[in-house]
């Protein structure tokens, strides 16, 4: 019998510990998510039980002392009319449009600036100068210049989504180690090779993690610009209903905004996750 022929015995408990390496861990990962869902539905019906609470007390004024059912009346009526998925939708295209087109160019931008130091200290002073405006005061600018209509609003989001992602890109650039670089010189790899094979994937977790909180931010800029003047658009639904006091319809839209917003982060999350699965689980 040659030595090939044998094989070292492998005892049943261990070989089921290595068929099953991981399973244990999987457990454990179920009940804690089960346990923060359920934690997360005990806050929200406090919060909606301490809302019909303060509505049916009386303490706040009457005028803002609305109750959940109110809002929710609202909610089905304005759904079965139209009205609020007619100015979701205005809302939601200038949202997506300020995102992608500011996010491309601060991803360019970025990258241009973290590869380019002097580049970066000409123009830097400028772009902190333009980063510190408040963005509420360029939505009459924009009125002016596109009008009441998509442009404006899409205009004034942008704005708040550039340095964002422009920040998170040159941060990322800026994080590549220094070790890399210099055993990259030695072996006499090329421009070309070095930004594709260590800078981009280096700054990538930072620009979706940028794209990730300028996708949120946009959604401000966009009802901050309603707010003040817009053809349609949640962010105008607010200003109407706040004018002639139907604070029932406020409070419905503002938390329908905020469950838009986190499906947003959400959704943001899951495509990192899938497009970065390449890292290690502790990185992402």
């Amino acid at each position: 019998m040659t030595s090939s022929n044998i094989k070292s015995p492998v005892p049943v408990g261990v070989a089921g510990a290595t068929e099953g390496q991981g399973r244990p861990s999987s457990a454990p990962r179920k009940r804690g998510r089960i346990k923060v869902r359920a934690w997360q539905v005990v806050l929200l019906l406090a919060w909606l039980g301490l809302w019909q609470w303060t509505a049916d007390a009386g303490i706040l004024d009457p005028v803002l002392s609305k109750s959940p059912e109110q809002s929710w009346n609202y909610l089905t009526a304005a759904t079965e009319s139209g009205e609020l998925w007619s100015n979701t939708r205005a809302t939601m295209t200038a949202v997506l449009l300020a995102w992608v087109m500011a996010g491309i160019a601060g991803v360019v931008a970025g990258l241009a600036l973290g590869l380019l130091p002097v580049t970066e200290r000409i123009f830097m002073p400028y772009l902190e100068a333009m980063n510190s405006m408040p963005r509420i005061a360029l939505a009459p600018l924009f009125i002016v210049a596109f009008g009441i209509g998509l442009w404006a609003k899409v205009a004034l989001a942008a704005t708040l989504v550039f340095f964002i992602v422009m920040s998170g890109a040159r941060a990322g650039i800026r994080s590549a180690d220094a070790e890399w670089l210099r055993l990259s010189a030695v072996l006499g790899v090329n421009k070309f090779q070095l930004f594709t094979k260590i800078f981009f994937p280096v700054a990538t977790p930072a620009i979706f993690a940028s794209l990730r909180l300028g996708l949120i931010y946009s959604l401000l800029g966009v009802v901050g610009s309603e707010l003040i003047s817009a053809e349609n658009g949640l962010g105008q639904l607010i200003a109407n209903y706040s004018a002639v006091f139907r604070m029932e319809a406020v409070y419905a839209i503002l938390i329908l905004l905020a469950v838009i917003a986190v499906i947003l982060n959400q959704l943001m999350g899951a495509i990192e996750a899938r497009l970065l699965s390449w890292q290690p689980p502790e990185e992402r």
